[in-house]
């Protein structure tokens, strides 16, 4: 998943953006336009974040900054900002780019600052009284920003510039950010009439204030619904490191003599593959599916109604006939009809596939002779004793040889240097935020450096579940800043003085989010606002999904995969088993994730009336219920991967993924196709590797999403490698053609 503090000149709601392999996101605002000139009437900020950190890259210093520095940081910061915007607006020049749309996009640099730090942190590490401050400022900066991007005198400066745009000499990238800021004003309400501007404020600073909530009740809900296990006979199937840790953490939440497993963000939880004993299984499973639903200061169902209609009203003062409609305004697919039609494509076969594949599972139950046919909480157990039984493939079996450090420093920074030339170099002079952070500078193919990357590996109660990526700092040659990048994974920790090992969907995570630093790394932009990550909801996983393919290359994985114990390398035969046996088990991989992205759709489908007549928990639950049920797929065997009252990609900020956690199955697709360009054109070649970096990581949001594909691919990109990716269909990209299969 991809977090995204968008410098956008118009920001209308604080908004982040998400991840497939990513599963959850911190609710991060976008840092403003980022310092107008200075002027007697533009206050100077004090304190820490009033200038740019003195560490090397501006990376921030976690050892100057208190959690009670961040409210008047903000204070000062909002401020600030207003002051900077108004001496725009105040100009008694005629509007140009330089002096208007140049001028917003260099404002609000102290507030840019205080945001990505805080908000990397409220994700990473938080605690109460970030929590606090959150939920307290949170509705102020969309006021904030709405202030700022419903102005009317600034909006008519904006609009002056952009009128006379054909008679004005400038760079693609100009005519880019002038489009970009022109339009988001004008998306965020800026042509609404002066009623419908409050309205908008009003919802706007509501929507801030629940998603919040949301987001804070669902922590806290994930981490009080662990599993709380008495005996150790019941985790049996679990390794003891497992069960070792799981003492530790009931010992550390004060149950000594118990045993606790952690909940993961998705429905399905990991160790539903292993636990032997059915109620323990089922017990778990009940653990994660009603996890926000038990009433009291941890059930967000009241909250997601309200969240629902207030987006519905929101699209309807536009014009729009729902969310979904108003939402897609700046994404490739461009409308719900696209991406609808996309995912529905899929579901004849899909469904097919998970009947077939349950079907399956009840064989193998009845052949060990039990007497019971296969629910959610059997699936992957079953699923994986198939998998070994047809593949031979046993996922516990491949653990030992990916070890964590190993994975990051000699399979994805390795594949790194291959394709596009990059080095790294392991550095401990930088603060971080938990001990349990690393830092490298990355180094360009020139010998440069690039920038910084924080990695973040190990699950946390205070940490958000899932999988993200961010920046620190972003690449811009306006202020001359290299990007400070991070990843956070939930991996969780070994006991102490055990091998951290991971599993292969681990390592499959750690190379995607690795795929999203590189979008930003190679960054190529003069605009904040412009600059890499700061793309379409539905084509910022394409670049991390496209570098998930390294991860099973041969050459990258004889310089990782090697057994902690004996240093031997993985069996070729055993990768080949890891793939074989990925086509299998479809029905519930895509499945889940096929639903929760066409529940999201009809929560975000839903006109204001309809919207406003779902009002309680229990409505909600009706509304989820017979969404489900619509979707033709067998929902009761395969759930979704997130269900409406923990589905924080969609309901924990303003907009987030909201009608766009489509996007991890159309960037799929992209990334499929770009799968077999690369293994048609030679595959881990430098050549291929500048071609991509080129063409697409370091074109940032400058360009038209189909042309950037184009450009790269030569062709529109096919639905047809993913399906058969999938299992879905066999053979089709043999005879595809581009413009007869293409999407678009």
């Amino acid at each position: 998943m991809k977090t995204r503090l968008k410098a956008a000149a118009a920001p209308a709601v604080l908004g982040a953006a998400m991840l497939a392999g990513c599963t959850t996101m911190p609710d991060t605002p976008p840092p403003p336009m980022a310092g107008a000139p200075a002027t007697a009437d533009i206050p100077q900020g004090t304190g820490y974040f009033a200038q740019p950190s003195s560490l090397p890259f501006q990376a921030p210093d976690f050892t100057q900054i208190d959690d009670a520095d961040y409210g008047p940081a903000f204070e000062q910061a909002m401020e600030i900002h207003n002051a900077e915007v108004q001496a725009i607006i105040d100009n008694p020049s005629p509007p140009t780019f330089s002096n208007t749309i140049v001028a917003l996009e260099k404002s609000g640099r102290m507030l840019g600052r205080v945001a990505t730090v805080f908000y990397a942190l409220t994700g990473a590490n938080t605690n109460d009284t970030l929590d606090a401050i959150d939920a307290e400022v949170s509705p102020r900066l969309s006021a904030h920003f709405d202030g700022i991007t419903l102005n009317p005198a600034l909006f008519q400066r904006v609009k002056a510039v952009y009128d006379n745009r054909a008679a004005m000499a400038m760079t693609p990238e100009d005519a880019k950010l002038l489009e970009e800021t022109y339009d988001q004003m004008v998306h965020a309400g800026a042509m609404l009439t002066e009623t419908q501007k409050d309205e908008v404020k009003q919802i706007n600073t509501r929507l801030s204030t629940i998603t919040t909530e949301f987001s804070q009740k669902l922590t806290e809900a994930t981490k009080q619904n662990a599993l709380v296990v008495d005996s150790r006979d019941a985790l049996a199937g679990l390794s003891d490191a497992e069960i070792e840790a799981a003492a530790k953490a009931a010992t550390e939440r004060g149950m000594p003599g118990k045993y606790v497993i952690a909940l993961q963000n998705t429905t399905q939880q990991p160790l539903l593959s292993t636990l032997q004993d059915r109620d323990t299984r089922e017990a778990l499973f009940a653990k994660s599916w009603s996890r926000a639903e038990q009433g009291g200061d941890t059930d967000t169902r009241a909250l997601i109604a309200e969240i629902a209609a207030l987006r519905a009203r929101k699209a309807a003062i536009f014009g729009q006939p729902d969310w979904a409609t108003y939402q897609m305004w700046d994404r490739m697919a461009e409308n719900p009809t696209t991406a609808l039609g996309f995912m529905q494509r899929m579901v004849p076969a899909l469904a097919a596939t998970q009947r077939r594949e349950a079907a399956m599972l009840n064989e193998a139950i009845a052949d060990e002779g039990k007497n019971f046919e296969v629910r959610p909480w059997d699936w992957q157990m079953y699923a994986d004793k198939v998998k070994k039984a047809r593949y031979d493939f046993d996922p516990d079996a491949v653990k030992p040889y990916f070890e964590v450090r190993t994975v990051l420093e000699d399979g994805i920074f390795h594949a790194a240097n291959q394709l596009y030339g990059l080095s790294f170099s392991r550095r401990d002079d930088l603060p971080v935020y938990h001990p349990d952070v690393w830092t490298y500078t990355v180094f360009d193919r020139d010998g440069s450096e690039l920038g910084v990357f924080y990695f973040d590996p190990f699950q946390r109660d205070n940490k958000r579940g899932g999988a993200w990526m961010s920046n620190f700092v972003d690449q811009n040659r306006l202020f001359g800043t290299k990007p400070v990048i991070y990843n956070v994974l939930n991996i969780p920790k070994a006991p102490e003085g055990e091998p951290q090992l991971v599993s292969w969907d681990n390592v499959e995570t750690m190379f995607h989010e690795f795929g999203h630093a590189l979008h930003g790394f190679f960054a190529d932009q003069t605009y904040p606002s412009l600059s890499g990550t700061a793309v379409a909801r539905d084509f910022v996983e394409y670049p991390s999904q496209v570098n998930e393919m390294w991860a099973s290359d041969p050459q990258v994985l004889a310089n990782y995969a090697k057994h902690h114990e004996t240093g031997a390398t993985i069996p070729t035969e055993m990768i080949d088993k890891i793939q074989e046996a990925a086509r299998f088990n479809q029905g519930y991989e895509l499945g889940e994730v096929v639903e929760a992205a066409l529940l999201d759709m009809k929560w975000h489908a839903l006109s204001a009336e309809e919207a406003a007549a779902i009002d309680t928990p229990a409505e909600v639950d009706a509304f989820e219920e017979k969404a489900l049920k619509e979707l033709g797929l067998e929902v009761s065997l395969v759930p979704p991967r997130y269900r409406s009252s923990y589905f924080r990609h969609i309901f924990s900020n303003p907009a987030g993924y909201s009608a766009g956690y489509y996007s991890y199955l159309w960037t799929e697709m992209l990334d499929r196709d770009s799968r077999d360009w690369f293994r048609e054109n030679g595959g881990l070649t430098r050549e291929n590797g500048d071609h991509f970096r080129a063409t697409v990581l370091s074109r940032g949001g400058t360009q038209d999403y189909f042309e950037m594909y184009k450009a790269f691919a030569g062709r529109d990109p096919r639905v047809e490698p993913m399906l058969e990716a999938r299992g879905l269909i066999e053979g089709a990209t043999a005879t595809s053609g581009g413009d007869e299969t293409g999407i678009r």
